[in-house]
């Protein structure tokens, strides 16, 4: 029995013209009275993630609160996406944020766009503060893979790679991925940009040898979601 068409729908399509109607074109993101939007607007000066990757990121860490383990973000910056994840994982889940609060460390200088000391226009205190209303959040403040000192034992049910650097990614994936729990997930925010060439690099050298294979997005994100041990 086919399924009937709602009039609201085919409101929207009558005076598409027909090429139209075979690309897509639903952008929730964009939609300005939801509870995203609101959220977003509380973030929009302190980020620089675009609207299409943040609502991926939203939606993944709504699933992710759904499992026991901890939200983890590996570069943080101003504080705009762990406060939309603080907002997400609420006392379901703690969030442990990770950076140094005063630019880039060491790049590499051929697989690196970006140099020592980029994004240094944050500090610890002003994040804290922008975060301040948030009782779930934890703060590691320092280099990449040192700050993973301590965290041995966790289990993680979603992390946020957020560091735009071949060995920082790579670290990162390194220490989370034996640590990140069936069905966790991994969300690679600088993999598809022309900024950040090492991100890439090291998350495909790095799942080459994996069962899982990184999902890659038209937001320029790429995704990885652990499966179950067999």
């Amino acid at each position: 029995m086919q399924k009937k068409v709602t009039p609201e729908i085919t409101k929207q399509t009558r005076f598409l013209p027909d090429a139209l109607l075979y690309q897509p074109n639903y952008s929730p993101w964009l939609a300005e009275d939801s509870d995203f939007s609101r959220l977003k607007q509380q973030i929009d000066s302190f980020t620089l993630v675009s609207s299409d990757r943040l609502w991926t990121l939203h939606s993944l860490a709504q699933q992710a609160t759904k499992l026991k383990g901890e939200f983890w973000e590996c570069g943080v910056y101003k504080g705009g996406t762990a406060y939309l994840l603080a907002h997400v994982a609420a006392a379901k889940n703690t969030l442990q944020l990770f950076d140094t609060f005063i630019g880039m460390p060491k790049t590499h200088p051929e697989y690196d766009h970006h140099r020592q000391g980029d994004f240094a226009d944050t500090s610890l205190t002003s994040v804290q503060d922008r975060l301040s209303a948030f009782s779930n959040i934890k703060f590691n403040q320092g280099f990449i893979p040192d700050t993973f000192t301590g965290h041995q034992q966790c289990r993680i049910a979603f992390a946020h790679i957020d560091v735009d650097i071949y060995q920082s990614v790579f670290d990162c994936c390194s220490f989370i991925y034996p640590r990140l729990v069936s069905g966790g997930i991994m969300v690679f925010d600088d993999y598809g940009f022309p900024s950040c060439p090492g991100a890439r690099k090291a998350v495909d050298l790095f799942f080459s040898d994996k069962a899982e294979v990184p999902l890659v997005l038209a937001t320029g994100q790429a995704i990885v979601i652990k499966l179950p041990e067999i």
